[in-house]
């Protein structure tokens, strides 16, 4: 289960206290489960199974499969982060939707009928729950539209600056650190690691960004 410090990164569970948290977990028959990096924790267009699973601890990747076998990164997901069938991307039927392992995982998995359902003892922290619930279904359609703005660009140049800029509006500041690597960031623009590459040095010579590692400065 999560820690206190854990718990309080977790957006599903805002507000809530860790006493409320621990109750949560019996009375939604919460069931929690570990993986090994690369293990599939959930197949999202899978027809059995309505759950909601929230990363207790490491990082998981949210991944689109198209039906030519090419994968897409949808949404990262460290510790505290959210998934389900509720909360997903709409895909194509030829299409999977996966989470991922990046890294070693404990995940708690809470059936999706049990949050909605009416609480008998009419628990205040089920009803946070189901505020937060929807918070997350409205952060991650904003998360969807700014993902669409910059797929919808035409070069890896403009999807780059366009990606950068989203980031900077953000964080309020022209300094951004990417909230994963440059081979994920490759993965988010759907666009050739290497290409991409080349395109970020021109940047850079141009005087339109300066770059350490993950951290960026935009200049222009």
């Amino acid at each position: 289960m999560l820690t206190r410090e854990e718990l309080a990164k977790s957006p599903l569970f805002t507000d809530i206290s860790y006493e409320e948290y621990l109750q949560i977990l019996t009375c939604f028959q919460a069931v929690e489960k570990s993986f090994r990096a690369d293990d599939l924790i959930y197949d999202l267009t899978a027809p059995e199974g309505d759950a909601v699973g929230v990363i207790e601890r490491g990082e998981a990747a949210l991944i689109r499969i198209d039906e030519d076998g090419v994968a897409t990164v949808m949404e990262e997901l460290g510790t505290g982060g959210v998934f389900g069938r509720t909360l997903a991307y709409a895909a194509s039927s030829r299409d999977s939707l996966e989470v991922v392992c990046r890294t070693p995982c404990d995940v708690v998995f809470i059936d999706y009928p049990h949050i909605l359902k009416r609480c008998e003892r009419a628990c205040a922290h089920h009803s946070l729950m189901v505020q937060n619930m929807l918070r997350l279904m409205a952060g991650k359609a904003q998360n969807l539209s700014e993902r669409v703005d910059v797929l919808s660009r035409r070069s890896i140049r403009e999807k780059l600056l366009c990606y950068f800029h989203h980031l900077s509006d953000k964080s309020g500041s022209r300094e951004i650190v990417l909230p994963f690597s440059l081979s994920t960031l490759a993965d988010y623009i759907a666009t050739d690691r290497s290409a991409m590459m080349r395109e970020l040095k021109r940047l850079r010579e141009e005087g339109v960004l300066r770059s350490d590692g993950r951290r960026f400065t935009l200049l222009d």
